[in-house]
Formats: C-alpha cells, sequence, structure tokens
C-alpha cells in the first residue's frame, strides 16, 4: 500500500475503485468531508501519485479480485464506490464486495444498454446507486437548451422549482434594484440566493443592491422562472435547433433527450461507422460524416445561424476552442463540456456561455448520499449542487422529523451566517418562505450556504441551537 492512514472523526470507511478523473474528484470532495479512503487501481503508478497528493491510503490491484478488497479491508468498509472505464468492472466490484462486505455499493455505468436496465440492475444487485455521469451531463444541457438564457439550471422538490443561474447584462432593468425591491416590483415567487461579483460570492439579503455583470442564482417555482425572465428581458422561448460536434455516448444521450422536445438535432462525427451506428440509433436527427473542428464545414452545417451549439468531443481543449469560434460567429445558446478541472480560472475567464463538468455532477451526487448515510438524525439529503466553483452549496434536505428548526417562525431562528432558507417543498406547493414562515415535519427545504459539509437540516443553527 502507499501513502498514509489518516485518523478521522465520525467519517465512514470508503473504498473507491478507479483513479481516473471521476476516482481523483471523488478523493478529493470526500477526503476534505473527513472521511476514511482507501483507492484502488491496476496503475501503481497513478495510485502511488493520489494517495501522496491527498494523503490517503492507496492499494494497488484489480478492484474486482477477494483477495485485493480483503487487503482494502472490505470487511470494515461502509462503502465501496466504483468508477473504472469498464461498466462492466464496476459491476463485478460492487457484486464481489457485497458478498465479502456488509457495504453500500455504488457503480458507474455509461452503456446506453445498461443505463436503461438501470433500476433492475440496482434492485437485483443491491446496489445504492447507480450512476451515469453522461446521461446526467445531456440532461442538464437538454434543460439549459429549454431556457436558454440561463447560465445553470438544477431542478428539484421532486421538478416543481428550480434553482438558476444567469448574469445581468448591461442596460437591465435589474441594475440598481434592491433584492427586496425585485421582490415587491417584479417577482414575489423569485428568491435570489447567491450573487457573484467579481471574485467574491455573496448570500444577499433584502438591502443588497444588483448591478450589472453580477452572477445571480435565483429560485423559483417552475411555473414562474420563464415569466420573470420575460419580465426583465430575455429570451423565454427554447432552441429550435442545435448542432453538436462528437457522436459519442455523450452525443447519442443529448439528442435522446431534445428529439422528443421538438428540437431538430445535427451530429458532427469523425468516425463513419459510428455515424452508420447513429443513423439507426436517431433516425429522427442528421447525422453528419466529417471533421467538426473544420471551419468549413461547419460554416456549411450552419454554425452562423443555429440556436444552439453543443461541443462534445472527447478533448477538452477541442471543445474550449469551439466554443470560442462559436461566439465569434453566431448568437446560438453554446454549452461546453470539461473533463478536467486543470486551468480553471483561465476557464473562468474565457465566458464560455454554459459549462458542463461530469465529474462534478457524478460526484454531487455520490457526496449526498454519503452525507446522508452519515447522517442519522432527523433529516435526510435529497440532493446537493455545488455553484461557484464549488464557494457555495445548495442543499436539499427531507425533513423526517420533529427538530429544533421545526414549528419555529424563520425570523427566529439562531441562523449560521452565509445561508438562506431558500424555498420550501410542502404537499406539492411551493412556499417562497418570509420571516413569519415555518419548517414542519414533512417538508423538503431548500438551504443555500457558503458553508460546507451539511449532513443534517439542524446544522443550518449556530452552535448551541440544537437540541441535545
Amino acid at each position: 500500500m502507499f501513502g498514509k492512514k489518516v485518523s478521522v472523526k465520525r467519517g465512514l470507511k470508503i473504498i473507491i475503485v478507479g483513479c481516473g478523473k471521476v476516482g481523483e474528484t471523488l478523493v478529493e470532495q470526500l477526503s476534505k468531508e473527513g472521511h476514511d479512503i482507501i483507492i484502488v487501481d491496476k496503475d501503481a503508478e497513478r495510485i502511488q501519485e493520489i494517495a501522496n497528493y491527498y494523503d490517503i491510503m492507496g492499494l494497488a490491484g484489480n478492484g474486482a479480485s477477494y483477495s485485493v478488497l480483503i487487503e482494502a479491508g472490505i470487511e470494515e468498509t461502509d462503502l465501496i464506490i466504483a468508477v473504472t472505464e469498464s461498466d462492466e468492472l464496476n459491476l463485478l466490484c460492487c457484486i464481489v464486495a457485497k458478498q465479502v462486505g456488509d457495504c453500500a455499493a455504488i457503480a458507474r455505468v455509461r452503456t446506453p444498454d445498461y443505463s436503461q436496465e438501470a433500476a433492475y440492475l440496482r434492485e437485483k444487485l443491491g446496489l445504492a446507486i447507480i450512476i451515469n455521469p453522461e446521461l446526467e451531463a445531456a440532461r442538464e444541457a437538454a434543460r439549459l437548451l429549454y431556457l436558454p438564457s440561463a447560465k445553470e439550471v438544477h431542478s428539484f422538490a421532486r421538478g416543481q422549482a428550480e434553482l438558476i443561474k444567469f448574469a445581468v447584462p448591461d442596460n437591465n432593468v435589474l441594475h440598481g434594484m434592491t433584492i427586496a425591491q425585485m421582490g415587491e416590483k417584479l417577482a414575489p415567487q423569485v428568491l435570489v440566493c447567491a450573487v457573484e461579483r467579481g471574485k467574491e460570492v455573496y448570500i444577499p439579503d433584502g438591502n443588497f443592491q444588483i448591478q450589472k455583470g453580477d452572477v445571480l442564482s435565483f429560485v423559483a417555482p417552475r411555473k414562474m422562472t420563464k415569466p420573470f425572465f420575460k419580465q426583465i428581458g430575455f429570451q423565454t422561448n427554447r432552441v429550435a435547433n442545435t448542432l453538436i460536434v462528437g457522436g459519442g455516448k455523450g452525443a447519442f444521450y443529448l439528442a435522446k433527450q431534445l428529439i422528443p422536445m421538438g428540437i431538430a438535432v445535427k451530429i458532427i462525427e469523425k468516425d463513419k461507422s459510428r455515424c452508420e451506428e447513429l443513423s439507426v440509433l436517431l433516425p429522427e436527427a442528421v447525422i453528419i460524416n466529417g471533421d467538426g473542428t473544420d471551419q468549413e464545414l461547419l460554416e456549411e452545417e450552419g454554425i452562423s445561424w443555429v440556436e444552439s451549439f453543443v461541443p462534445l468531443t472527447g478533448i477538452d481543449e477541442e471543445n474550449i476552442l469551439l466554443t470560442l469560434y462559436a461566439r465569434q460567429v453566431s448568437n446560438a445558446k453554446i454549452i461546453t463540456k470539461i473533463n478536467r478541472i486543470t486551468f480553471k480560472d483561465v476557464i473562468n475567464g474565457l465566458d464560455l456561455d454554459s459549462v458542463i463538468y461530469p465529474r462534478y455532477i457524478t460526484s454531487e451526487a455520490i457526496i449526498a448520499y454519503v452525507r446522508a448515510k452519515k447522517n442519522s438524525m432527523d433529516s435526510n439529503i435529497e440532493s446537493l449542487y455545488h455553484m461557484y466553483d464549488s464557494r457555495v452549496e445548495a442543499i436539499e434536505f427531507r425533513v423526517d422529523a420533529p427538530s429544533a428548526v421545526t414549528d419555529v417562525p424563520l425570523m427566529d431562528l439562531p441562523l449560521k451566517k452565509n445561508l438562506l432558507i431558500s424555498c420550501i417543498y410542502r404537499e406539492g406547493r411551493i412556499l417562497i418562505p418570509s420571516g413569519q414562515d415555518c419548517i414542519r415535519e414533512g417538508d423538503t427545504v431548500l438551504i443555500v450556504t457558503t458553508n460546507s459539509g451539511f449532513e443534517d437540516i439542524q446544522d443550518i443553527l449556530r452552535s448551541g441551537g440544537r437540541y441535545e
């Protein structure tokens, strides 16, 4: 084994099999949250590099091997997460682990055939989660193409509410308004819960004054998001068509999301045999065999007039360059997929419109599960989103039992600083709360905060605010 073991308090023991991009992201995120992590991979050099950098334990070997899992401590493990490049290996790791140890298991499965059977596999194999980064990224991209004025769209409260990020342009009606004035004059059912201004991020109160260039995140009932955008002069219609460069799994999943929405799809793919496959799988789409980085081909296929453009090549640098080119020659809504997170400051300064990180989508779903598993108190985490380069967390809690936060007017709760109770979902209704409202047992509550590591709804209270 490589690296040294770190003594942690209250953390789970977690084995992560696979130290690719997603595996490393999970190590980075979960080690910050105080868990005892062992990473397993066949690549001994890579294992040593990650183990030393994050000061965790590493084991070189096959994660589906009984002897390797025993050496990794599977019998005392709380959770195994299999995120190798092979779907079959991930499923086998989880099956062996479930047979040997009494642990929860999460598998990354990306192949469309398996994804269609995810519920069946999860039930029959006893898995906690089967997660597909490309499918989840496609769903996020589809939400953005449905509401192209947004930079990010997250759905919660069983799809009844949305958390949306957008930039305030020059000469917009919001410039100079306070948050309170916006609520009074424009949208009482819209709550601004985070603002990025320059390099700073704020959880605003009613006196916060909005300025042009601010990047705002707001929460609203789903039916109110388009009317609000219309009020402030933004485009509200979904795009009519899209041009996708790259014909991999991500393009397939995105096309399957868009075609039923009535959005015309055109895909440019280099590999002729893959084009033939896509033509069979996606008969409603237009499949072009060619180099999507070729400027003349892009012009021929309509990049200057298409309403949306999504580069989905396997190379981040190509995706970024294609995005920058498209921004020069068209007014299309552009979504850029980035797999690696290096040079983040440079990427943020490029104005790439909407950026999707599949590895973060994967890690957020897993972290939400880990926090919920670690918590044994009076609430559970339904979903978790990292915003503004992980400086803000949006956490959706289900309130399962009475506690120090229930049946008390929000204005009387001793809340931590830099925190906003943004939305309450109660009996099928969305409530944008005021100070007089209370959290009740059975509610789902969205918390937006610059604090991190919340596991229970009572974590929103200042020290001493929780019942002992």
